[in-house]
């Protein structure tokens, strides 16, 4: 148990000095503030003016597809 304890704590002491680790932990922030970004932007049912563009511009693929395949 006290091996495990030692190997434990070593990898810890490397993992505080590893700079590659603090750069993938700020990548996580980064990712997290763009998510809550997209999520402010679109809102829970993407109501916004955004929302609307996106469903006006997907229906206008979807009539041109359809159209294309039945003509």
């Amino acid at each position: 148990m006290l091996r495990y304890y030692v190997v434990t704590r070593e990898a810890l002491k490397h993992l505080r000095a590893d700079e590659g680790g603090v750069v993938s932990f700020e990548y996580i922030i980064v990712a997290v503030c763009i998510v809550g970004a997209v999520g402010a932007v679109f809102g829970g049912g993407a109501g916004g003016q955004i929302g609307a563009a996106l469903t006006t511009g997907i229906t206008a693929i979807v009539t041109a597809f359809n159209t294309a395949i039945a003509g």
